[in-house]
């Protein structure tokens, strides 16, 4: 069997009902705010993760590569595992000191425990 020739327009999407949807060469790359203007929060939670405690960065505002990129410097930082995906910042381990110090250290004016 011989692939199809797929071009870069390619979508499996045929019809949107929703009024705002823009085809995904259309939709504009989400603006990473500053530093500053970061509303992070940090918690702790164990819930439906078989009794293990992990720290969770929540509200950061923009693109994915800087998202992962702060993943990666809270990891090093902590000195343990995580991942970050929908939106979070997973850290495992009770790391909530060490990664609020880190962050207000970076300039993240707005970051809570």
């Amino acid at each position: 069997m011989s692939k199809k020739n797929q071009s870069s327009n390619y979508s499996p999407l045929v019809y949107s009902t929703d009024p705002n949807y823009l085809p995904p060469s259309e939709q504009n790359e989400m603006e990473t705010l500053s530093a500053e203007e970061q509303p992070l929060k940090v918690i702790l939670e164990t819930k439906q993760r078989a009794g293990k405690t992990v720290s969770i960065v929540l509200g950061f505002v923009g693109d994915e590569e800087a998202m992962n990129n702060l993943g990666k410097a809270l990891k090093n930082h902590c000195g343990t595992g995580g991942s970050v995906k929908d939106g979070e910042i997973i850290i495992q381990g009770d790391h909530r000191q060490k990664i609020f110090q880190y962050l207000k250290a970076k300039g993240y004016k707005k970051a809570k425990l």
